[in-house]
């Protein structure tokens, strides 16, 4: 599969999020990235119900949501989670992942396992194939911003050896221009781009991705 291209809505202008959703897929995103906080899994509060909502009524298009929210199995359907959505569910947040999984595989999503930078790659070997990948976070989840821990890319190797060729693998956290070009060398086939490449504000939207797709 093709690199899929995933901004990050919480880097964007939340005060025009209509505007830069539509500038977004004009350029050339695959999906857009919804991180939904609770304050309570990480320090910080983002996306809510209601917009997500709203982008989906308004654009009508599959989404990525990234769910840093305790236990995400009780909440799922708070959202408009349907086919040709991504939902990534955090290890470290569920007794019952493949649980989990199964709910968001019954609304027509893919399911992918979320792992924090110190949670080992093994957590997912024994519930393979009730996932259609995994989520590296490359940075500690909550802020953009962070610098890369280095580990992560040999841990996104690592994803890559273990899981099925058709399997997910999607890299979060300083995808920067460098680091890009790192993670998909590694194999990362998905990347969640924010403030270190995409909203830079080095480039412009076009501009910006057409570089992370030559990388």
């Amino acid at each position: 599969m093709s690199t899929l291209i995933l901004p990050s809505l919480m880097c964007a202008d939340q005060l025009h999020l209509y505007d830069e959703v539509n500038a977004l897929l004009d350029a050339g995103a695959d999906m857009i990235h919804i991180d939904v906080m609770d304050g309570e899994f990480v320090p910080n509060i983002q996306i809510g119900t209601e917009v997500v909502s709203a982008i989906k009524k308004e654009f009508d298009i599959p989404l990525d949501y990234h769910l840093m929210i305790q236990a995400p199995h009780r909440k799922l359907d708070y959202f408009p989670i349907g086919p040709g959505d991504i939902v990534s569910v955090h290890y470290e947040t569920t007794p019952h992942p493949a649980r989990a999984a199964a709910h968001i595989r019954d609304k027509g999503a893919k399911a992918l396992l979320a792992l924090n930078p110190a949670t080992p790659l093994s957590v997912i070997e024994n519930v393979t194939e009730c996932f259609d990948g995994v989520l590296i976070m490359t940075v500690n989840p909550g802020y953009s911003g962070q610098m890369l821990i280095p580990g992560c890319i040999d841990k996104i190797r690592n994803a890559k050896e273990l899981l099925p060729d058709n399997c997910i693998i999607e890299a979060d956290g300083n995808v920067s221009f460098e680091n890009a070009k790192k993670m998909a060398e590694a194999g990362a086939n998905a990347l969640v781009c924010g403030s270190s490449s995409l909203f830079s504000g080095k480039f412009d939207y076009k501009t910006s991705i057409k570089k992370l797709r030559n990388l």
